[in-house]
């Protein structure tokens, strides 16, 4: 009489349909949730959303054991090359920049590492940038004078922060700048 759609078929199928929808939405909300956080869920094999590789594990930022690789924390960075010590690619972020010219400046900054450096790139041989960290001494601030490839970076200085570090350029045209 009714064409097959009784009033208990349309409720089973209008439960059925907002059902479907309520599944739909939660697995919206939690793919945007992973997308935003970063979570990274790993489908194609290249480290989460941002195509970098990701550490398998966590990095080790306590006083306890190093992660593989790295060679150095805090202190016992001072003065050592970040790329040779483990602290450089993945473990580092840039946590201030600046152009100075046509010239960009960066403080880099290792979490893994508790250390910062400068890097100077589009730069002109004999440019130099400094890092300076918190604290004096020797240990506080390093130079990087760039050379025929045209970019340089410092050795490293202890950072407990990423905020803790400052770059500056001096450039051949007397041009001088820092990060904030």
């Amino acid at each position: 009489p009714d064409g097959g759609t009784s009033p208990d078929r349309r409720r089973r199928r209008r439960k059925l349909v907002m059902f479907l929808a309520g599944v739909l939405g939660a697995l919206v909300v939690m793919a945007a949730a992973a997308f935003l956080t970063d979570v990274g869920f790993d489908f194609g094999g290249k480290g989460g959303t941002t195509g970098e590789r990701k550490p398998s594990a966590a990095p080790s930022t306590g006083d306890g054991k190093l992660p593989a690789g790295v060679e150095c924390r805090g202190g016992d960075c001072a003065g050592k090359d970040p790329e040779a010590m483990g602290c450089g690619g993945e473990r580092a972020r840039t946590a201030s920049r600046a152009t100075v010219g046509g010239t960009l400046i960066e403080v880099r900054y290792s979490k893994t590492c508790r250390a910062a450096w400068a890097r100077i790139t589009r730069a002109t041989p004999g440019d130099e940038v400094t890092v300076k960290g918190p604290g004096g001494g020797a240990a506080a601030g390093r130079t990087g004078t760039v050379d025929e490839d045209f970019d340089a970076y410092t050795p490293m200085v202890a950072a407990r922060t990423q905020g803790a570090a400052k770059a500056c350029a001096v450039l051949v045209s007397g041009q001088r700048g820092c990060t904030e």
